[in-house]
């Protein structure tokens, strides 16, 4: 027989372990109760960056918790993708990739994660059509079939930017050599906003662009727009022909920007972020933003996340094989 007190200290143990318990769950289902760290892995001034801080700043006044925004830039964002998957799984690191990391799988023939295993997908936050930017210096055309025609006329002369190897900058550019008989020399940078500085300054004739990175220079005049990505054009750029007019109904290159946490975070957590990311979303400051660069924001969170994701590496595999890109 148990001893009475023996009795006593296993209820007072089990009474202890119970309430240990409860307020582990507490604290998940109380998320965010301290600040947010976003892992964004390109340099400030990219397309992920003209997302990632204004929802950042949102977020913050939705949970009166702050989310840093972390850049870890290099590899075509594989580094980032990389330190963000060995972030503990409990909803305080979080990791916000785009399209560029459905095509790395492709592309990069050693990476120390895995997009579709390591990582929980969250939620869609936004999708932009990638678009053709000059320096307009540089690059005296007025249109883009003139562009073409100058560029079939001199191989090699000209030359286009990108945020890195494997990047959809890079595979859009290869995509559009292939599909308009130009060659055009590749320049990887390390990340978007190098790459649009140099556009800029006219170091690089030519970028294939997100619209979400672009929009503010071509607005401001230091860029300019000659085609958009796709079968319509885009309501923030009603004067810029789409690829379906000029020519080129197969050029369908999107930007899109997603949200995945660690493998491993609790479900609650999980539910919690996506619930207080479509508020951030919801709110009429972001919406402005996002038209203002072109994009839409797509309902699209957890388990069909997942499966577009999926899609988009399986697509890409297929577009990589097609295009004959490779690793620089």
């Amino acid at each position: 027989m148990t001893h009475p007190f023996q009795r006593r200290d296993m209820l007072r143990l089990a009474a202890a372990a119970a309430a240990v318990l409860g307020g582990g769950a507490r604290a998940q289902s109380g998320w965010p109760s301290r600040p947010v760290t976003l892992i964004v892995p390109f340099p400030a001034g990219g397309g992920t960056d003209a997302f990632a801080r204004p929802l950042s700043a949102q977020f913050s006044k939705i949970t009166s918790q702050t989310l840093v925004i972390d850049n870890r830039g290099g590899a075509g964002g594989t580094l980032g993708a990389s330190i963000a998957s060995k972030l503990p799984a409990d909803g305080y690191g979080l990791f916000m990739g785009a399209v560029h990391h459905a095509i790395a799988p492709s592309i990069y023939p050693r990476l120390d994660y895995d997009i579709q295993k390591d990582f929980v997908p969250l939620m869609l936050l936004a999708n932009a059509p990638q678009v053709v930017v000059v320096n307009p210096k540089r690059v005296t055309q007025p249109t883009i079939q003139e562009f073409i025609a100058y560029a079939k006329r001199n191989p090699a002369k000209m030359n286009y930017g990108s945020a890195g190897a494997g990047t959809s900058h890079h595979l859009a550019g290869e995509l559009f050599k292939q599909q308009t008989g130009t060659f055009i020399t590749h320049i990887p940078y390390r990340g978007a906003g190098p790459m649009l500085q140099d556009l800029i300054s006219g170091n690089v004739d030519v970028c294939f662009d997100g619209l979400g990175s672009s929009s503010a220079h071509i607005k401001g005049g230091r860029i300019k727009a000659l085609m958009m990505s796709g079968a319509k054009r885009n309501p923030a750029f009603p004067d810029v022909p789409c690829a379906a007019e000029v020519g080129l109904p197969d050029y369908t290159v999107t930007t899109w920007y997603g949200l995945w946490a660690p493998k491993g975070t609790p479900a609650d957590v999980q539910a919690r972020i996506v619930d207080e990311m479509k508020k951030a979303l919801a709110a009429d400051e972001l919406k402005t933003i996002w038209a203002a660069n072109g994009s839409d924001i797509p309902n699209v969170t957890m388990a069909a996340y997942g499966d577009f994701v999926n899609a988009e590496v399986k697509r890409w595999a297929t577009v990589v094989k097609a295009s004959g890109a490779k690793l620089e």
